[in-house]
């Protein structure tokens, strides 16, 4: 990268801002299925040990597998979400940065010019 034009990697960065902006948007997405997932499996769990309904060891297992894989789908997603995040913040800056490297020429307006 040359010091003299860095629009090149402005362009990079912003590549990269996009691809971070979808993985956050998958992630949120995950995460919002793991704690549904580790709702309903608590919930599950709870109505079945405590009486609520017929007690029914398919509905226990049930119950527990979607407790435990939605707090696993959660907290993975939730972890690259919030690196994901990060990078995203530190591209943002170097993209700032970069920028103002660049001498920009205000354009006036369009009667003034004439």
């Amino acid at each position: 990268m040359s010091d003299a034009d860095p629009r090149d990697e402005i362009e990079r960065l912003e590549a990269l801002i996009d691809k971070l902006d979808a993985r956050i948007a998958g992630c949120r997405k995950f995460v919002l299925a793991g704690q549904v997932a580790a709702g309903v499996g608590a919930v599950l769990l709870f109505v079945t040990l405590f009486g609520v309904i017929r007690f029914d060891p398919r509905l226990m297992i049930g119950g527990m597998a979607a407790l435990l894989g939605g707090f696993a789908v959660w907290g993975s997603n939730y972890s690259t979400f919030k690196e994901a995040s990060q990078e995203l913040a530190e591209a943002e800056v170097e993209r700032a940065a970069l920028i103002g490297k660049i001498h920009l020429r205000v354009v006036g307006d369009r009667e003034t010019l004439h």
